[in-house]
């Protein structure tokens, strides 16, 4: 008994522990000297980012004054923000607050992408708000590129490796399942998934 009481007091003190270095991890970007140069570099070239909102390593924007983040979003390594056009003023690329964007996330803009605020994006998804013209006679890279907006409403959650195309609508409270290449807009609280995504239920 004794044995097995000093075990579970070291057990304790060792969950303690980690506990304790889990929630020192949100002052590790304070004390990150390279975070706070990346956050102060995208701020000096025009990017509007919320308090609390820390830039991770890995991330990449061609015109970051086209790009605003919400207060208090996570944001994990390697996020591409990609704005298609030559330089333009105003902000294409909008997230809300108390965002989670996943590592290797994309966002490939023409004209103008929206994430709610308390959105969920998992690992590598990707949003795309342009294609090109298919017409015969022509090269289609020398064609012009159709573009729609994509919005994506407050408290959506969207599954790791998901294609969200141009025009498409994400209603609040909606689920997409990992995978799934969005096609047409989805109606709010709906669960959507699938190659193209379709509703298969609903939340309750």
């Amino acid at each position: 008994m004794g044995e097995e009481s000093s075990a579970n007091a070291q057990g304790g003190t060792t969950a303690l522990w980690q506990k304790i270095a889990f929630r020192l991890r949100y002052l590790m970007p304070i004390l990150n000297v390279a975070g706070l140069l990346r956050l102060l570099w995208f701020r000096l070239l025009g990017a509007k980012i919320g308090m609390g909102t820390q830039i991770p390593p890995g991330i990449w924007a061609n015109w970051p004054h086209q790009m605003e983040l919400g207060d208090n979003c996570v944001l994990e390594n390697d996020l591409t923000f990609k704005f298609a056009d030559s330089w333009k003023p105003g902000v294409a690329i909008r997230i809300g607050n108390r965002v989670f964007l996943g590592r290797g996330c994309e966002f490939n803009c023409t004209g103008s992408i929206t994430i709610g605020d308390d959105c969920l994006i998992a690992a590598g998804t990707r949003f795309v708000d342009h294609d090109h013209g298919i017409a015969l006679g022509q090269p289609m890279n020398q064609q012009q590129s159709p573009m729609a907006p994509i919005l994506v409403g407050e408290d959506v959650w969207i599954g790791a490796n998901v294609v969200v195309l141009k025009g498409v609508t994400i209603g609040s409270g909606a689920v997409i399942g990992a995978g799934a290449i969005v096609t047409k807009s989805v109606p709010p609280n709906e669960i959507w998934a699938g190659v193209p995504a379709r509703k298969i239920g609903e939340r309750t």
